[in-house]
């Protein structure tokens, strides 16, 4: 039988709503739309690339609690508040995901709140990293 796993951060939105930070069903890891707000401090940066990072660290430790790393990411979503952030956002995520390079949609729709630039979404697959990769061109 297949063990679920259901991680919480702590967010009180998360038992309002109902959801999980991090949901992993067996090797499959399914890490929710992540904000840039430090869960110590509960304080947002305000500028995009600050909150990039944090979104980051919280991907990364809902992932740790779960046994795994950023670079078991098979897939990412990117939601950028404004299009204009779109470079900034996408800078970090190639510095994070360099040699990772898991598969990408990058939209730019509202965001539940005006405060949140930036929401990242992944997929991960527990070992990925430390698996073969085979690179090469569609077609």
């Amino acid at each position: 039988m297949t063990q679920i796993l259901k991680l919480k951060s702590g967010n009180a939105l998360e038992e309002k709503s109902s959801y999980s930070r991090l949901v992993a069903a067996g090797d499959w890891i399914f890490v929710s739309n992540t904000a840039g707000r430090n869960p110590e401090t509960k304080l947002i940066p305000e500028d995009v690339a600050g909150q990039t990072r944090q979104v980051f660290a919280n991907i990364s430790r809902a992932l740790a609690g779960a046994g795994a790393c950023l670079g078991d990411t098979v897939s990412a979503r990117v939601f950028i508040q404004e299009p204009a952030d779109t470079p900034a956002v996408m800078e970090i995520f190639a510095e994070m995901f360099r040699g990772i390079d898991p598969a990408l949609t990058v939209t730019c729709p509202p965001l539940g709140s005006t405060a949140y630039k930036v929401e990242i979404e992944v997929t991960a697959f527990r070992g990925a990293s430390n698996g073969a990769q085979k690179f090469t061109l569609e077609g």
